[in-house]
C-alpha cells in the first residue's frame, strides 16, 4: 500500500531561533518542514520545492515578507499557494495591511502552538 504523501509547509524567516521554534511546532502536526533563511532563498523554494502553504516572516534583511508574497503572486505556478504571515510585527495596522496582502491568516510572534496549527488546517482546505 502506498503512503500519502505529507503536507509540506514552508517556513521562511531569518531569525535561526523562530527558524527551529516554528519547525518543532509544524512538525508536532504531522507536517513535513522546508526552511528558508531569508526571502531570496524562500522565494526560490517556493517555486522549486512546491509547498503545500507557506509560513513566511515579515521583517527579513533582503527581501521582506510583504515583498515576497507580492512576487510570489506574479508567479502562476504559485498563485494558489496559500501563505500565512508569522512575525513580530503585532499592531492592529501592522495585521490589517497584511491581511490586505492576500494572506490566509497572521500569527503575532511568540507563537501560539494551537494557533499556529489551527491556521494551517483552515488555510489547507479553504
Amino acid at each position: 500500500m502506498m503512503e500519502t504523501p505529507k503536507t509540506k509547509i514552508l517556513i521562511v524567516d531569518d531569525s535561526p531561533a523562530h527558524l527551529y521554534n516554528l519547525k518543532s511546532l509544524v512538525e508536532a502536526g504531522g507536517y513535513e518542514v522546508l526552511t528558508a533563511e531569508d526571502g531570496e532563498r524562500g522565494l526560490d523554494a517556493a517555486t522549486s520545492r512546491n509547498p503545500n502553504l507557506i509560513l513566511l516572516d515579515i521583517v527579513m534583511p533582503g527581501m521582506n515578507g510583504f515583498q515576497v508574497n507580492r512576487k510570489l503572486r506574479k508567479i502562476a505556478v504559485d498563485q494558489d499557494i496559500p501563505v500565512i504571515f508569522v512575525s513580530i510585527k503585532n499592531q492592529e495596522s501592522d495585521i490589517a495591511w497584511g491581511m490586505r496582502q492576500g494572506v490566509k491568516a497572521y500569527i503575532t510572534k511568540p507563537v501560539n502552538k494551537e494557533e499556529l496549527l489551527s491556521a494551517i488546517a483552515e488555510a489547507l482546505v479553504a
